[in-house]
């Protein structure tokens, strides 16, 4: 992780009676760490967002379809009634593979939806290359569909290999005589990446076999070079149809249940979700035989989590320190117990000062049990490795059982309790100020669900405040805060981002709409672009200018191809708007292909020209155009020599750079100015001139 000078966890924290952005503005630089305040990698701190989110909102960051999707595609979903399978690895690294149980397959082939749209078109991909990895979102039934796909090639019996298998380490893990394997959800870092050649290995073994592989991903694995098939959930409503189906197997009765008025309702809604689905059709048909009545069916549902949530705060049963480990498990879901439990004594004791002021607060140190938290808070805890600027750590993990019990939480403790709300606001200010990534972006998480649930209230006493502040590491919150409550769809986000950017707004507020815009980009890349558009006509500061670009840079550099397939052309539109428009477009352009993970641009574009699409000429022409701008010629041809010296002993790397450099040329000038720099470039600690470049200079 990146973390900036300032970024040491506070010894002081504001007065819990001053949650407006004025008291921060009073407390100015004697914050702590303000004298060294600067603002953090605008990359990096993407990255620390996206991991450090909950995995239920995290996908609502992203804009599209992952980077590197390819290939066929796969859309549905299959949920095997509520199951939801928990891995617990206790001890030391030692892996565990074994056979999948046949009554497991053989149910869930009962109620597995869509076999001839998602399993049939992938049957025979697999069969040619043997290995398929499927990517989505957690919850989606990717495990259920690979299985599905493993059987319809003959797989009776399948062996799931441990997902903490390192990629270079797959081909020996295929080891039996099974036809089919899975790998669930593998565990992939930057430093531990999947890799094209991991699977070519691997490939090379199950032929030799007779056998297949499919490895499913999350949207935020590491992958290298790997073609993904992207897995989209089906409608709540096929999931419903098909477990009633499965259930009742009378499609007379399963019409009959299907025409009740509560289904009907049920049906006319596609925000459910599909563990939802799968609960009610799992009702559905108890009613339909006799064992719950009609009334008992209208009430399933989120009400259950509700009433619930209702109960632990409304009642005095549950102590007061219980309830500060609810709101902040609510805020760590499935994050570290410990973290959890740490911050939840925080949150106790500013609970106290709000009940007897005269006092000071007392946090007992012993006589909590893990066990009994969690079953008071219906949650489960699960060993995780966690990833950390020192590598990965194996945590004991915790999260409440229903995932829409974090934001019920939230919204009962903000809107009816108000008394809590001192309390509340002062321990989210201190979470801002504390030195871990995970506890500040958690911060403003929480600050975003509370934006959704009461937007004003919000805005006036914790985001603003953050935005006002004189710290970077502040603003960042609060634009990281505002980038989530978009995606948690809180309303009118899109409308206080335009209005903190207009020149009246002051620069503070202006600097987190443009980060926050780097975030929300991919959902409304127009508004985003526009607005940044404007917001470096508008301003003179050269400060200003550099962090706008950046923001655009990372909207270059979004996972999401449709997104950078979209800033792309609104890049080269600003070239065409006057040269504040002609500066931002390329300087962005430069910064993303200097700073964007594993040569994302250079892949991009030779992904591009291999399938003969337009952005292959967009890139060129941007590329074309820098180079032979005086202002950014130098910094272009860094990120070209950037991209050669990576290219030495990386065959696919050389291969990409065969392709783009021979389109930058469209003069003799262009020919003797990548030449020159292909003849001058110093290997890496000013070494030898690496071999790749005489090669490449040999294309020219």
């Amino acid at each position: 992780m990146s973390e900036q000078p300032g970024d040491k966890q506070a010894d002081q924290f504001q007065d819990d009676s001053a949650p407006s952005a004025d008291n921060q503005e009073q407390a100015g630089d004697e914050q702590p760490g303000a004298a060294d305040d600067r603002p953090q990698d605008p990359w990096a701190a993407r990255r620390e967002l996206y991991e450090h989110v909950p995995a239920a909102v995290s996908g609502s960051l992203v804009g599209g379809d992952q980077t590197g999707v390819s290939g066929g595609s796969v859309a549905g979903d299959v949920i095997l009634g509520t199951k939801v399978e928990h891995h617990y690895r206790f001890g030391v690294s030692t892996r565990t593979s074994g056979n999948i149980p046949s009554a497991e397959l053989d149910q869930l082939a009962m109620v597995f939806a869509g076999y001839e749209e998602r399993v049939h078109p992938l049957r025979d991909r697999l069969h040619d290359e043997r290995v398929l990895v499927l990517s989505g979102a957690p919850f989606t039934g990717r495990r259920s569909g690979a299985l599905m796909l493993l059987r319809a090639l003959g797989a009776e019996h399948i062996r799931a290999v441990d997902p903490n298998t390192r990629p270079t380490a797959l081909r020996d893990e295929l080891n039996g005589d099974a036809p089919g394997y899975l790998i669930s959800d593998l565990v992939t870092c930057r430093e531990n990446p999947l890799r094209d050649i991991d699977l070519w290995a691997a490939g090379d073994v199950l032929r030799e076999k007779g056998a297949y592989l499919v490895v499913t991903v999350d949207l935020f694995a590491t992958l290298h070079g790997v073609p993904v098939v992207a897995w989209r959930p089906p409608s709540p409503q096929a999931v419903l149809r098909s477990h009633l189906h499965a259930s009742v197997q009378n499609p007379r009765r399963e019409n009959e249940l299907l025409a009740l008025d509560v289904s009907r309702r049920f049906l006319a809604r596609d925000d459910h979700q599909l563990r939802e689905a799968a609960v009610f059709a799992e009702n559905l048909a108890a009613h339909g035989d006799g064992t719950m009545t009609y009334q008992e069916l209208a009430n399933v549902g989120p009400t259950l989590v509700r009433g619930q949530v209702e109960e632990w705060f409304g009642e005095n049963e549950t102590r007061l320190r219980d309830k500060a480990f609810l709101i902040s498990l609510a805020a760590f879901d499935e994050a570290a117990y410990a973290l959890t439990a740490e911050l939840s004594d925080a949150l106790y004791a500013q609970f106290q000062r709000t009940e007897d002021g005269g006092r000071e607060p007392r946090v007992g140190i012993f006589g909590t049990s893990i066990t009994a938290r969690l079953n008071l808070a219906r949650a489960v805890e699960y060993w995780k490795e966690e990833h950390t600027e020192w590598g990965p750590v194996r945590q004991r993990m915790a999260r409440f059982q229903e995932p829409a019990a974090a934001g019920e939480v939230l919204r009962e403790v903000w809107t009816s309790h108000p008394s809590a709300r001192p309390a509340l606001l002062a321990w989210l200010r201190q979470l801002a100020q504390d030195g871990r990534p995970l506890v500040r972006t958690r911060a403003a998480v929480t600050a975003a669900v509370l934006a959704r649930t009461d937007l004003p209230s919000a805005m006036a006493l914790l985001i603003e405040g953050w935005a006002k502040s004189k710290l970077y590491r502040d603003r960042l919150v609060a634009a990281n805060a505002l980038a989530m409550a978009h995606a948690v769809d809180a309303p009118n986000i899109p409308q206080i981002l335009r209005s903190w950017c207009d020149e009246e707004a002051g620069p503070r507020l202006r600097w987190t709409a443009i980060r926050a815009y780097a975030l929300v980009g991919p959902r409304m890349p127009d508004e985003a672009l526009e607005a940044l558009a404007e917001a470096i006509h508008t301003g003179d500061d050269e400060e200003e200018a550099q962090h706008i670009a950046e923001s655009v840079a990372l909207l270059l550099s979004d996972e999401s191809a449709p997104v950078r397939s979209h800033v792309l052309q609104g890049l080269l539109d600003f070239l065409q708007v006057g040269a504040s428009g002609r500066r931002l477009a390329l300087h962005a352009f430069v910064l993303a292909c200097t700073r964007a993970d594993s040569r994302l641009l250079l892949r991009w574009y030779a992904e591009a020209a291999a399938s003969g699409t337009e952005d292959a000429n967009r890139l060129a022409s941007l590329w074309r155009t820098a180079l032979a701008d005086l202002s950014y010629t130098n910094d272009a041809l860094k990120a070209l020599a950037g991209w050669i010296l990576e290219a030495d002993g990386d065959p696919r790397a050389e291969r990409e750079l065969t392709m783009l450099l021979p389109t930058l040329v469209s003069s003799d000038a262009d020919r003797k100015r990548l030449d020159h720099m292909l003849r001058t470039l110093r290997g890496r600690h000013r070494g030898d001139p690496p071999a790749v470049a005489d090669r490449l200079a040999a294309v020219l």
